[in-house]
């Protein structure tokens, strides 16, 4: 007999999009290619902690240009993953916080960090590995 149960997509069912699918027939793609992003990352991990304003930001996440962590920010809001809130005072104080649905991808991104953590030496191994190869 047949569970009829619905249920949640697994791995296995998310279809392997060609190079020119859009985001319409590959939304899992895009929305992997922007919360997978080394700087979405940071900015996620460093709003885990409560909301910061800009210039707070950029001070934690070492590397990011203005430039870069504007465009982040914009992206992440997008997709309502971080908001963003306007004070009105002179000058005006704007702060960023993840969303509800941001706080969902915070256990997610520290299990990669973990795995990345406790996997550094063995993929160190391997690279070198691959390089002398090369």
């Amino acid at each position: 007999m047949e569970d009829s149960t619905p249920r949640e997509p697994s791995i296995t069912d998310v279809p392997l999009c060609g190079p020119q699918a859009d985001d319409a027939e590959c939304p899992v793609r895009s929305i992997l290619e922007r919360v997978g992003d080394k700087w979405a990352a940071s900015v996620i991990v460093n709003l885990a902690q409560g909301p910061a304003r800009f210039s707070t930001l950029k001070r934690q996440i070492d590397g990011i240009s203005q430039r870069m962590l504007t465009a982040t920010l914009r992206k992440l809001e997008r997709d309502g993953v971080v908001d963003r809130t306007v004070y009105p005072s002179i000058p005006p104080r704007v702060d960023y916080a993840l969303t509800p649905l941001g706080q969902t991808l915070v256990p997610t991104i520290q299990a990669l960090v973990q795995w990345a953590l406790s996997n550094q030496a063995e993929i160190k191994a391997a690279r070198a590995e691959y390089d002398a190869k090369e």
